[in-house]
């Protein structure tokens, strides 16, 4: 089993330090699921929802999310996104939507959690602007997908 770098000797929380990691190319992509009743799948489909674009609005809320993941998450570093995408498919089946989440950096650490939390504030968002239609919407299946750059390699689900 790995050592946890987020814990000292003595098992107390830590910033990790990543000043003598070598920047690189990362990249990470994660991947959640909002499900909901057919009515509210039909109003965000068909953008009828009283208080806007609910994907537009969820689209820039992960996106912002993703740029302030260091605030929210305690030990994670504040990173310079070079790149961050927030994307969705509508599932009329089961009467959800698939959110995607791509975060790029050229850095010392990883973007996996600006990833995830990019996932888990646009389902948050939806869930925010359609709770008056579907207090039952379920949040689901949150992951990380992919990872790629840094010491650690690539990692794929």
């Amino acid at each position: 089993m790995k050592k946890l770098s987020h814990v000292d000797e003595k098992g107390k929380a830590r910033m990790v330090d990543v000043s003598a990691k070598a920047s690189t190319d990362r990249e990470a992509v994660a991947r959640g699921t909002i499900l909901m009743n057919k009515a509210v799948f039909r109003l965000i489909r068909d953008n009828r929802v009283e208080k806007g674009d609910v994907l537009g609005v969820a689209r820039l809320a992960g996106i912002m999310a993703a740029k302030r993941t260091a605030g929210l998450i305690p030990l994670c570093h504040p990173l310079n996104i070079t790149a961050a995408d927030v994307q969705f498919r509508m599932e009329a089946k089961t009467h959800s939507i698939a959110i995607e989440a791509r975060v790029k950096i050229n850095g010392r650490t990883g973007v996996e959690m600006e990833a995830l939390t990019a996932v888990s504030v646009a389902a948050l968002t939806i869930y925010d602007m359609c709770k008056a239609a579907d207090k039952g919407m379920v949040i689901t299946d949150i992951m990380l997908l992919e990872k790629s750059g840094g010491k650690s390699g690539t990692f794929r689900r």
